[in-house]
């Protein structure tokens, strides 16, 4: 009396005959509400493209999940809106140059540029800046007034100083 063993894999991996057969049932769908989503046929495509990038890295994974369209979906969504938020960010440095062009007579003030690109800032890290470089906060009382944590404080600051060297050094270089 021999059992047949079941076949085990190791690694739990989908091969990628597996992941075509899945995912590409999923592809028109996702299509479909990247275009939805983006208006322009070239980028729901790429967004199309970067969601199944992304489900082809958490292959191992999906197996075990129980809703693949669903994952992919969020994941579209997410993509969608970090190419939002890219696309703003662009416009917002296009206004800020030429704010900055249009106010200036004379060479560039280095304050006032500094003071310009800071008010561009999300109000957090605007708030922490100030506190930190321009009004001489020590860390422990910054924590204390904006109840954020140590890591939070120390990234935000983080992200604020390069924010501000990225576009000082985008508009005072002619």
């Amino acid at each position: 009396m021999s059992q047949k063993q079941p076949l085990v894999r190791y690694n739990n991996s989908m091969t990628a005959e597996e992941f075509n057969r899945k995912i590409g049932a999923i592809r028109p769908a996702l299509l479909q509400q990247a275009q939805r989503l983006s208006n322009d046929d070239d980028t729901a495509e790429d967004l199309v493209q970067e969601t199944l990038l992304r489900l082809w890295e958490q292959r191992d994974e999906l197996p075990r999940h129980p809703n693949i369209g669903a994952l992919a979906s969020t994941i579209l969504r997410n993509k969608w809106t970090d190419h939002w938020r890219h696309q703003q960010h662009t416009v917002n440095d296009e206004a800020l140059l030429a704010r900055h062009q249009g106010s200036t007579t004379g060479p560039p003030d280095d304050l006032e540029l500094i003071e310009l690109i800071v008010s561009t800032l999300p109000p957090l890290q605007q708030r922490i800046f100030r506190m930190k470089e321009l009004e001489g906060y020590e860390k422990e009382e910054i924590i204390l007034v904006t109840g954020c944590t140590d890591d939070s404080l120390r990234q935000n600051l983080s992200r604020a100083r390069r924010r501000i060297r990225e576009l000082f050094i985008k508009l005072s270089t002619p």
